[in-house]
């Protein structure tokens, strides 16, 4: 059975989406992450076929890919074990976004952004060091997104995310570019918090002294520029 291929089961594959594997990993995944498996076994192969109406070659794919994710293990004569929080990958932007798609947590919230702090301000003095023309157009060009959004002509959501993502890409280093996809995912929850406490959307300052201080190939200014970023999201989250 093709999993590119959507019928009218009764039972919920038609909600899956137009790709039957990743639908069911979706719908797995945020189910095990958001506990429903908490207190109940994970069911086998033939239940999660019958109840979404997929072929057992769908169900295996999806398992197998949460087995990757660290969020399941297969094991002879027990079935598939849901794992601990302790072993799932959190840098897999799919376990990323479930944890985040569960009830809103602070804590949660502050993890990232020590985590961020860890990463953003040495990604800044690596940009300030490293980068080239085209990086500081990106930038530039980011940091304008974020200016016109301000003034309701871009969305301030993406255009923030966007800064901060050309700043990993200018650092050069692939490690950092890596964690692009991680950090934008994050920053979705991270700034509508901090945006919906402040009563207002990022410190477009705050974000151009990052810029005019990579630009400048200022080292250590572009890292306290944007750990001062980060701090103050951290204080915001603290009080």
């Amino acid at each position: 059975m093709s999993d590119l291929i959507v019928d009218n089961h009764p039972r919920g594959r038609a909600g899956l989406g137009r790709n039957l594997t990743h639908g069911m990993l979706d719908v797995l995944g945020k189910a095990i992450v958001t506990g429903e498996y908490r207190d109940r076994p994970f069911p086998t192969e033939a239940e999660i076929a019958r109840l979404h109406g997929v072929s057992r070659s769908v169900t295996r794919e999806a398992v197998k890919m949460l087995t990757a994710k660290g969020l399941v293990s297969a094991r002879p004569r027990q079935g598939t074990i849901v794992q601990p929080t302790t072993t799932w990958n959190l840098f897999d932007t799919d376990v990323l976004r479930w944890l985040l798609s569960r009830q809103f947590s602070v804590e949660l919230l502050r993890h990232f952004n020590q985590l961020r702090i860890g990463i953003e301000p040495e990604a800044a003095a690596l940009a300030a060091q490293f980068h080239d023309g085209e990086d500081i157009a990106l930038i530039d060009a980011c940091l304008a997104r974020m200016a016109a959004a301000e003034a309701g002509h871009d969305d301030p959501l993406e255009a923030d995310i966007a800064f901060h993502a050309s700043i990993l890409r200018a650092s050069k280093n692939p490690f950092y570019g890596q964690l692009e996809a991680v950090v934008s995912t994050a920053l979705r929850s991270s700034i509508t918090y901090t945006n919906r406490a402040k009563g207002r959307s990022a410190d477009i300052a705050a974000h151009q002294a990052v810029a005019e201080r990579i630009a400048a190939r200022d080292i250590a200014g572009a890292r306290a520029a944007m750990q001062q970023i980060v701090s103050d999201v951290l204080d915001l989250i603290a009080d």
